[in-house]
């Protein structure tokens, strides 16, 4: 059974996540080691060990950690990520954040006292091919 009928558009944020995919969630005191692949959105309060790609949204909570990339359209980072992060649209790095590896996307906020080790790459709207580069 579908959530909206084919000649429905979604009207909200929650019915547009509903429509693009689940949201899954790795709760706090979890540990997975290998790489986290979802359609839809996913939430990291424990840690992961490997990496983790997402088709809409990477949420990383306040306390959580992930040794390996980050992979999504939207990745909103408040833990600690040791490895790069691609975003095809945009990065926040919460004040909470500790990033460690380059990151590379169109937009990108970073509050007072989250913290970017790494090269910061800006990109261009994505093509139908993904993103493009800027050439410096």
């Amino acid at each position: 059974m579908s959530l909206l009928r084919e000649d429905q558009k979604p009207n909200s944020r929650a019915d547009v996540r509903r429509a693009d995919g689940a949201l899954s969630i790795i709760a706090s005191g979890t540990v997975i080691t290998g790489n986290v692949r979802a359609d839809g959105t996913i939430k990291v309060e424990g840690e992961v060990i490997g990496n983790v790609q997402a088709a809409q949204q990477v949420l990383l909570a306040r306390g959580s950690h992930v040794k390996g990339d980050v992979q999504a359209r939207e990745a909103v980072i408040g833990g600690v990520v040791e490895g790069a992060i691609r975003a095809s649209e945009r990065v926040e790095i919460q004040a909470t954040a500790i990033v460690t590896g380059d990151v590379t996307t169109q937009r990108i906020v970073i509050a007072e006292g989250g913290q970017l080790n790494g090269a910061l790459v800006m990109t261009r709207k994505p093509a139908a091919g993904g993103p493009e580069l800027v050439k410096g």
